[in-house]
Protein backbone atom coordinates (compact mmCIF):
# COMPACT_ATOMS: atom_id res chain seq x y z
CA UNK A 1 0.00 0.00 0.00
CA UNK A 2 1.30 3.38 -0.92
CA UNK A 3 0.68 6.52 1.12
CA UNK A 4 -1.47 7.76 -1.79
CA UNK A 5 -3.62 4.61 -1.69
CA UNK A 6 -4.07 4.97 2.06
CA UNK A 7 -5.12 8.61 1.60
CA UNK A 8 -7.63 7.64 -1.11
CA UNK A 9 -9.13 4.90 1.06
CA UNK A 10 -9.40 7.19 4.07
CA UNK A 11 -10.97 10.07 2.17
CA UNK A 12 -13.43 7.82 0.33
CA UNK A 13 -14.44 6.04 3.54
CA UNK A 14 -15.28 9.43 5.07
CA UNK A 15 -17.90 9.74 2.32
CA UNK A 16 -19.27 6.25 3.04
CA UNK A 17 -19.55 6.57 6.82
CA UNK A 18 -22.65 8.81 6.72
CA UNK A 19 -24.44 6.11 4.70
CA UNK A 20 -22.97 3.18 6.64
CA UNK A 21 -26.29 1.47 7.33
CA UNK A 22 -27.33 1.59 3.68
CA UNK A 23 -23.84 0.54 2.58
CA UNK A 24 -23.95 -2.50 4.85
CA UNK A 25 -27.33 -3.48 3.41
CA UNK A 26 -25.99 -3.12 -0.12
CA UNK A 27 -22.90 -5.14 0.78
CA UNK A 28 -24.75 -8.11 2.25
CA UNK A 29 -27.36 -8.06 -0.52
CA UNK A 30 -24.62 -8.20 -3.13
CA UNK A 31 -22.62 -10.81 -1.22
CA UNK A 32 -25.60 -13.15 -0.93
CA UNK A 33 -26.35 -12.59 -4.62
CA UNK A 34 -22.86 -13.50 -5.86
CA UNK A 35 -22.01 -16.08 -3.17
CA UNK A 36 -25.26 -17.64 -1.92
CA UNK A 37 -23.24 -20.36 -0.21
CA UNK A 38 -22.24 -17.87 2.51
CA UNK A 39 -25.80 -16.90 3.44
CA UNK A 40 -26.23 -19.85 5.86
CA UNK A 41 -23.25 -18.51 7.85
CA UNK A 42 -25.52 -15.62 8.83
CA UNK A 43 -28.65 -17.67 9.59
CA UNK A 44 -28.56 -16.80 13.30
CA UNK A 45 -27.42 -13.20 12.83
CA UNK A 46 -29.39 -10.03 13.20
CA UNK A 47 -28.32 -8.40 9.93
CA UNK A 48 -28.67 -4.84 11.23
CA UNK A 49 -26.26 -5.68 14.05
CA UNK A 50 -24.00 -7.55 11.64
CA UNK A 51 -23.96 -4.57 9.28
CA UNK A 52 -23.03 -2.25 12.14
CA UNK A 53 -20.18 -4.59 13.14
CA UNK A 54 -18.96 -4.73 9.54
CA UNK A 55 -18.87 -0.97 9.11
CA UNK A 56 -17.26 -0.47 12.52
CA UNK A 57 -14.56 -3.01 11.68
CA UNK A 58 -13.89 -1.40 8.31
CA UNK A 59 -13.66 2.00 9.98
CA UNK A 60 -11.16 0.77 12.55
CA UNK A 61 -9.06 -0.86 9.84
CA UNK A 62 -9.16 2.23 7.60
CA UNK A 63 -8.14 4.52 10.45
CA UNK A 64 -5.28 2.15 11.32
CA UNK A 65 -3.78 1.92 7.84
CA UNK A 66 -1.07 4.48 8.65
CA UNK A 67 0.15 2.16 11.40
CA UNK A 68 -0.62 -1.21 9.88
CA UNK A 69 1.72 -3.07 12.23
CA UNK A 70 -0.42 -1.88 15.13
CA UNK A 71 -3.63 -3.40 13.75
CA UNK A 72 -2.17 -6.67 12.40
CA UNK A 73 -2.70 -8.59 15.68
CA UNK A 74 -6.37 -7.52 15.83
CA UNK A 75 -6.92 -8.40 12.16
CA UNK A 76 -5.32 -11.82 12.69
CA UNK A 77 -7.55 -12.38 15.73
CA UNK A 78 -10.55 -11.46 13.61
CA UNK A 79 -9.47 -14.14 11.15
CA UNK A 80 -9.17 -16.69 13.95
CA UNK A 81 -12.68 -15.87 15.15
CA UNK A 82 -14.07 -16.23 11.65
CA UNK A 83 -12.94 -19.87 11.53
CA UNK A 84 -15.50 -20.56 14.26
CA UNK A 85 -18.20 -18.96 12.11
CA UNK A 86 -17.46 -21.37 9.27
CA UNK A 87 -15.61 -18.89 7.06
CA UNK A 88 -13.24 -20.43 4.55
CA UNK A 89 -10.40 -18.91 2.58
CA UNK A 90 -12.41 -19.07 -0.66
CA UNK A 91 -15.04 -16.75 0.84
CA UNK A 92 -12.66 -13.80 0.78
CA UNK A 93 -12.82 -13.30 -3.01
CA UNK A 94 -16.59 -12.73 -3.18
CA UNK A 95 -16.43 -10.57 -0.04
CA UNK A 96 -13.84 -8.37 -1.76
CA UNK A 97 -15.94 -8.23 -4.90
CA UNK A 98 -19.05 -7.27 -2.90
CA UNK A 99 -17.07 -4.62 -1.02
CA UNK A 100 -15.77 -2.97 -4.19
CA UNK A 101 -19.24 -3.06 -5.76
CA UNK A 102 -20.76 -1.52 -2.63
CA UNK A 103 -18.18 1.26 -2.58
CA UNK A 104 -18.83 1.96 -6.24
CA UNK A 105 -22.57 2.24 -5.55
CA UNK A 106 -22.10 4.35 -2.44
CA UNK A 107 -19.45 6.70 -3.79
CA UNK A 108 -21.00 7.28 -7.21
CA UNK A 109 -19.08 10.03 -8.99
CA UNK A 110 -16.30 9.82 -6.38
CA UNK A 111 -15.49 6.25 -7.46
CA UNK A 112 -12.76 5.95 -10.07
CA UNK A 113 -9.94 3.64 -11.15
CA UNK A 114 -7.58 4.97 -8.48
CA UNK A 115 -10.13 4.43 -5.72
CA UNK A 116 -10.87 0.93 -6.96
CA UNK A 117 -7.17 0.03 -7.05
CA UNK A 118 -6.55 1.54 -3.63
CA UNK A 119 -9.45 -0.33 -2.03
CA UNK A 120 -8.52 -3.58 -3.79
CA UNK A 121 -4.98 -3.29 -2.46
CA UNK A 122 -6.11 -2.50 1.07
CA UNK A 123 -8.67 -5.31 1.04
CA UNK A 124 -6.00 -7.71 -0.23
CA UNK A 125 -3.65 -6.83 2.62
CA UNK A 126 -6.40 -7.15 5.25
CA UNK A 127 -7.78 -10.37 3.77
CA UNK A 128 -4.31 -11.92 3.60
CA UNK A 129 -3.75 -10.95 7.24
CA UNK A 130 -7.09 -12.47 8.29
CA UNK A 131 -6.29 -15.65 6.34
CA UNK A 132 -2.92 -15.84 8.08
CA UNK A 133 -4.79 -15.62 11.38
CA UNK A 134 -7.18 -18.35 10.28
CA UNK A 135 -4.25 -20.63 9.51
CA UNK A 136 -2.42 -20.09 12.81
Amino acid sequence: MTPEQIAIVKSSFEKVEPIAEAAAGLFYGRLFEIAPEVKPLFADSDMDTQGHKLMTMIGIAVRGLDKLEAIVPAVKDLGKRHVGYGVKEEHFAPVGSALLWTLEQGLGEHWNAEAEQAWATVYGVLADTMIAGMNE
